[in-house]
């Protein structure tokens, strides 16, 4: 029976017994407390808890399922023990609530003895200490002796992790015979000859955070028979390694490398490990785990580049993986479609690791091997070196023990954790100021999966999900393809929606993380989404549409701007959104009415003709031989986007473009300014925005015409009428505004000191005030007239009035008094009059004080 048989038998018989068939769960679990699916019933843990319903009482699975790092670790024994893998299948039978012992026994022991054809007399079982009910079953109800009952602890307990459900368990181990071990069974004997190839967990149990064991909502059957361990069995070979899948395997294992398997006790551990870690791979991008510096995504790197090493130490200088990524889908393809679908996805994603990691051996070993000339036999490496080949040189610290060990050498390691220590102490301070990711850390993306695919052809496509990088404000998704525009070349970033199956991300800006990386901000709007996953992108493309007509527009609208003021109008910068646009250029003086009409004319007699829009990529020479002209501050590697826009533009452009310029629709310029020497800016609308304007300036024409009681075509000689009407009645109210100072003015003369008037008047506007102090001062027998007070908005007014060439001067009289109302005038000359302001309305008492002071009364 080989592997594909052997999953369709176990299947088979369990559907047979009432058990929907469910597909394998992701390799990436729900459950926090684990790192990777590592049992067939990780996916079935609420399910046991009572927190969801399932999907039936009775189902069975064939579960992948990856042991590296965490609690369930076999990384360590991998290629050296005859039944370890990282990635194996768990089959596996469940019952939530439904049956429970006495049914699932004796099912067990019907498949092993029937189906399988497994002989009664070479299995043994084992339960736990505790467990008087289940070798009580097995006894009376399948009939096994006494003698072949064996009882264990902690061997016969079964967790998922440290907390969650649980419970006692019982396995059934074939003896494989004297060859292999000792006898005594399972519990005596050795472990090579007697190998477990079932297990029957009875889940009863609920482990909290603090230890305690709870009874379980209700009872249930999770039963793991390794596919691998049943297989060495079946086809009756001496290991694992030997069965049908990893045979193939290590054929184009040994074709790949041209080593031997068999000859060399350490080749075959590099070529097992080839093998195992390749399979592992597969299966782990595939499901969306991708090489990274944390959690599982740095397992996998170690996954990876431990298979790498290997290859190194043997002296092969091709690539490895991506070819064994190719037999790991030709071998397992049948049974798990997914792989065949990402195949090309997870080769471009192995390649670039091996290839980045091969030139980090180069150099890591390299530097490593200068060191260790230095160190005497059995001596410790400083571990600030370790760190340096790790944080400068991405030389794993684990790589560098593993060599050290190989040559009789230690690591200082606890140097070693104190420098790790201080640099995630500075990456977090990093991130707390900046929020997000580290710079490196979306390098690290590029170099794993190159530049974001941009395609530009339509609002949606598909993509896969590369990261999901948590914010302050929200999240940042990073997408394998995206037809989301990223911020560029003056043109702003796209907005839309991704989706995945499990949640919606609204995009509310796109820009680049950095070089070649497309980072989408957003909000999580519904469920989640995650690394691996498949995403949906959907730009708005009526935002994009106007976004195009002002970007092309732009262009145009450079052309003719050169075509009116000189060649010497360049580009110094721009800004093209969904409103409008704006083209910041090189020329000495303000434009004129004439010019700035010629201008928009000259642009929409070409936009009007309607010439196509060619948008390609070629060499830059090629672009400035055609006279493509560049635009400022955009930086152009050896290949460039060209736009030709109509007949008459050529440019360097990466943004996007309508297909012909009539799609542009009128373009207006709506503002023209000065932004610095020699700058200036000009600002304009397309598309329905000129529309909209248009229709916005004749509402306010219409609403002119019902203020004045004219037409339109009479607005202007009714405007000039009403103008002239205002400046009568303004030339009327100074009249009487200085007929009213100049009898206030005679108030004040009664309250004259040895020539010298000062007073306080608050409520006075600026100019009342003033008219007032001068006409007093030409009262006669008044040399100087000093007024403050309090305006009615906030402020203080401060006014000193002298005659021409008399005893006082304006400037001396309030000099002081300005300080105190924290205010201030001009010192030009020496005026007569003089009108100060001021803030400080609790000082105009004490600046009256001052100027009668400086008055001498």
């Amino acid at each position: 029976m080989n592997s594909h048989e052997l999953r369709t038998a176990f299947t088979e018989f369990w559907a047979e017994r009432g058990h929907q068939i469910r597909p394998s769960a992701s390799l990436i679990p729900h459950e926090p407390s684990l790192l990777f699916t590592v049992a067939g019933m990780v996916p079935f843990m609420p399910y046991f808890l009572g927190e969801e319903v399932p999907p039936a009482p009775r189902v069975t699975t064939i579960q992948k399922c990856v042991r590296a790092g965490g609690k369930h670790n076999d990384l360590d024994d991998i290629g050296r023990t005859n039944r370890h893998w990282t990635f194996f299948e768990m089959m596996g039978n469940f019952s939530f609530g439904d049956y429970f012992k006495p049914e699932a026994i004796p099912w067990a022991w019907e498949f092993v003895t029937e189906v399988l054809g497994l002989e009664a007399d070479k299995l043994w079982i084992t339960v736990h200490v505790s467990d008087d009910d289940a070798e009580e079953i097995w006894k009376t109800s399948v009939g096994v002796a006494a003698d072949r009952i064996q009882r264990l602890d902690k061997d016969n307990w079964w967790a998922a992790g440290d907390t969650g459900p649980c419970g006692p368990c019982s396995e059934i181990f074939y003896d494989l015979g004297p060859a292999h071990g000792d006898d005594g069974g399972p519990a005596h004997g050795g472990e090579e000859r007697f190998v477990e190839i079932w297990n029957l967990v009875f889940m009863q149990y609920n482990r909290d955070d603090a230890g305690e064991l709870h009874d379980l909502p209700a009872t249930g059957i999770d039963t793991g028979a390794g596919l691998e361990r049943i297989l060495t069995v079946l086809q009756g070979v001496e290991t694992g390694w030997d069965i049908d899948t990893f045979q193939s395997l290590l054929a184009e294992a040994q074709r790949i490398t041209g080593v031997a398997y068999g000859e060399d006790t350490e080749r075959d551990v590099s070529l097992r490990i080839f093998c195992d870690h390749a399979r592992a791979t597969t299966f782990l991008i595939s499901d969306g785990v991708f090489p990274s510096n944390e959690d599982r995504g740095y397992v996998l790197r170690r996954i990876i580049r431990r298979a790498i090493r290997h290859a190194w130490v043997l002296g092969v200088e091709t690539s490895v993986m991506p070819e064994l990524v190719g037999a790991v889908v030709d071998v397992m393809g049948e049974d798990y479609p997914d792989i065949v679908a990402n195949q090309g996805f997870i080769t471009d994603v192995v390649r670039r690791e091996e290839e980045r990691f091969r030139r980090t051996l180069a150099t890591g070993s390299e530097i490593l091997d200068r060191e260790l000339a230095d160190l005497s036999e059995g001596g410790a490496l400083d571990g600030s070196v370790a760190f340096q080949l790790h944080d400068t040189y991405g030389f794993p610290v684990e790589v560098t023990e593993e060599i050290l060990g190989e040559r009789g050498f230690m690591l200082d390691r606890e140097g070693f954790d104190i420098e790790m220590d201080a640099q995630r102490d500075r990456a977090r301070a990093a991130r707390a100021k900046g929020g997000g990711a580290d710079t490196e850390v979306y390098r690290d993306l590029v170099e794993q999966f190159g530049p974001t695919e941009f395609e530009r052809s339509g609002p949606s496509t598909t993509g896969r999900v590369l990261s999901v990088v948590d914010t302050d404000d929200g999240v940042e998704v990073f997408l394998d393809r995206t037809t989301f525009y990223a911020e560029g070349g003056g043109q702003v970033g796209d907005t839309g929606i991704i989706t995945t199956d499990s949640g919606i991300a609204r995009v509310t800006d796109t820009n680049s993380a950095v070089a070649g990386l497309t980072r989408h901000v957003a909000n999580i709007e519904s469920g989640s989404i995650g690394a691996g996953q498949t995403a949906t992108t959907d730009v708005d493309w009526g935002r994009r549409a106007a976004i195009r007509r002002n970007h092309t527009g732009t262009h145009i609208l450079h052309w003719a701007l050169r075509e009116v003021l000189g060649d010497h109008v360049k580009q110094a910068g721009s800004h093209v959104d969904s409103e409008r646009l704006r083209f910041d250029f090189s020329h000495f003086e303000a434009l004129t009415p004439d010019q700035m009409a010629r201008i928009e004319d000259m642009t929409n007699e070409e936009i009007l003709a309607n010439g196509s829009c060619r948008h390609y990529e070629t060499s830059m020479e090629h672009a400035q031989a055609a006279g493509a002209v560049a635009f400022f501050g955009d930086k152009y590697g050896d290949t460039v986007r060209v736009l030709e826009a109509g007949t008459h533009s050529i440019e360097l452009c990466g943004g996007t473009h309508v297909g012909a310029l009539g799609d542009i629709g009128h373009l207006r310029i709506v503002s023209e300014s000065s932004i610095g020497s020699n700058l200036r800016r000009v600002e304009a609308i397309t598309g329905t925005a000129t529309v909209e304007r248009l229709r916005a300036d004749e509402e306010l024409i219409g609403e002119l015409s019902q203020m004045l009681a004219a037409s339109p075509e009479e607005l202007i000689d009714a405007l000039q009428r009403r103008n002239d009407e205002i400046k009568t009645l303004q030339k009327q109210l100074k009249a009487l505004q200085q007929a009213a100072a100049a009898k206030a003015a005679g108030n004040l003369t009664e309250s004259v000191v040895d020539g010298v008037v000062i007073a306080r008047l608050d409520g006075i506007d600026r100019d009342t005030m003033r008219d007032m102090a001068a006409a007093a001062r030409e009262t006669d027998g008044i040399d100087a007239v000093i007024l403050a007070g309090a305006g009615e908005k906030g402020g203080v007014t401060l006014v000193a009035a002298v005659k021409e060439n008399g005893r006082f001067s304006a400037v001396d009289l309030i000099d002081d008094a300005a300080k105190a109302i924290q205010g201030g005038f001009g010192r030009k000359g020496n005026p007569s009059l003089i009108v100060a302001g001021g803030k400080n309305v609790d000082g105009i008492d004490q600046a009256l004080e001052s100027a009668r002071a400086a008055a001498g009364v």
